[in-house]
């Protein structure tokens, strides 16, 4: 009898939690069908969006062919060429030497995980990943750091031109706490923009997390005294969009974006890259007095003004008080004159006289003979018709050669020469030399 009674005891258990389980599956069920679809993250919407599983395909054996993201990634990149030859193509005044701080807030808000693993992670990967960039296209700039949390503001880095400093000193402050002050970094890199030279452009990109400000005073004034100081402020939000943010960057001249994910994210720091126009009434031509510092004896010990400490062989000195420094472009602390080297002032250049964006070129069908196909890429002499499963390749509008998309990348990113163009140019001036 007494195990009979437990048989039942286990069978009305079971049969209690199976109608649990339906009842949570029908809540569930009916949840869904009440609100719709389930809510997502947004690193779960990406993939949801781009439906990336479509685009798979089998070969004749039945096996998957690797999925082409070449295209993908070159038809973003021409997005934003066509948008910054737009820009250039009206003949506006560029800031080549720039001062920008880049502000990260690092306050609670950016602990949160609708980026994936944090906000905090994804925002220190893609600084990291701008300011090489940044220091790529302006050899001639400087970049500081500050950071926002427990409602203070503090400089992590001064304004210099080397890109592992500013990064070293990033990834050891990886700290989220407290609320986000807006007014607080504003007064800071107020006061130490302020101390720039007059002929550099003076920046300010935010990277904004919280949806909220923590202020000591009226915002407004700051952003008043930023405008009159010839501040630009752009702000790059992982949230959602805030008025005041909004605000400043209407008033100061700068740019205002929201992430959607981690690559629209990157994307949009990527856009503050390049140099930016510069606003209409401080336009002004200046001349600049530089230096060029030859590199120091290898085997020579000398003091080094920058870190003022005793420094074993290399460095540069400077020309006008012979003190010595560590890299270059900086200012010596010595005389305050500015150093650089003749590739800074070379890589600056093409920002004044960018290369036209190639013309996009698709590779006929196979029944249409009429139409002549080029062979090989110009750039790398690779087989245009089997380089990228898209088909697609690229032509110069003045010479006529043809590119492929990894050349075409790197012409406009890096060479900032097109080849078919300088031959072209080599063979005129052999003949006319011969004739």
């Amino acid at each position: 009898m007494e195990e009979w009674e437990e048989e039942e005891k286990n069978k009305k258990m079971s049969n209690n939690n199976d109608g649990r389980r339906r009842r949570g599956d029908e809540d569930e069920e009916d949840e869904e069908e009440e609100g719709g679809e389930v809510a997502m993250e947004a690193w779960e919407r990406a993939y949801a969006d781009e439906r990336s599983w479509e685009s798979l395909q089998e070969d004749e054996s039945g096996l998957l062919r690797p999925i082409d993201n070449k295209a993908i990634h070159h038809a973003h990149y021409r997005r934003r060429l066509l948008l910054h030859q737009s820009a250039s193509s009206l003949r506006i005044q560029k800031g080549l030497i720039r001062y920008l701080y880049i502000v990260i807030d690092l306050s609670r808000a950016a602990a949160e995980t609708d980026f994936r693993p944090s906000r905090m992670a994804v925002v220190a990967k893609c600084v990291e990943a701008f300011i090489k960039e940044f220091f790529d296209q302006n050899p001639l700039s400087h970049v500081g750091i500050v950071i926002i949390k427990d409602g203070i503001a503090q400089r992590l880095t001064d304004l210099g031109g080397s890109p592992e400093l500013q990064i070293k000193a990033l990834m050891g402050k990886l700290e989220c706490s407290g609320d986000s002050s807006l007014q607080n970094a504003l007064d800071l890199v107020h006061g130490f923009l302020n101390q720039s030279p007059s002929y550099g452009h003076r920046e300010v990109l935010i990277l904004y997390s919280a949806l909220s400000t923590c202020d000591p005073g009226d915002i407004m004034e700051t952003i008043e005294k930023c405008k009159k100081s010839k501040i630009r402020c752009s702000v790059v939000g992982l949230s959602a969009e805030i008025y005041i943010c909004k605000h400043l960057c209407e008033e100061t001249g700068g740019e205002y974006s929201v992430a959607l994910d981690e690559s629209h994210f990157k994307e949009s720091l990527l856009e503050h890259a390049p140099p930016p126009p510069a606003l209409a009434e401080y336009a002004i031509a200046n001349l600049i007095k530089m230096g060029f510092p030859q590199r120091g004896a290898e085997g020579v010990i000398s003091l080094c003004s920058c870190h003022k400490e005793a420094k074993f062989g290399g460095g540069y000195t400077c020309p006008r008080c012979k003190a010595r420094v560590c890299e270059l472009p900086t200012e010596c602390r010595i005389c305050g004159l500015t150093l650089v080297s003749s590739p800074h002032l070379a890589r600056s250049y093409h920002h004044l006289f960018p290369i036209m964006p190639f013309d996009e070129m698709q590779h006929a069908l196979p029944g249409n003979l009429s139409q002549k196909q080029p062979q090989k890429c110009f750039g790398c002499r690779q087989s245009l018709s089997h380089g990228s499963t898209s088909g697609l390749y690229v032509s110069c509008p003045n010479c006529s050669q043809y590119f492929c998309l990894d050349c075409d990348i790197y012409i406009h990113e890096s060479l900032h020469n097109c080849p078919g163009c300088e031959s072209l140019r080599n063979t005129k001036a052999v003949d006319a030399m011969k004739t």
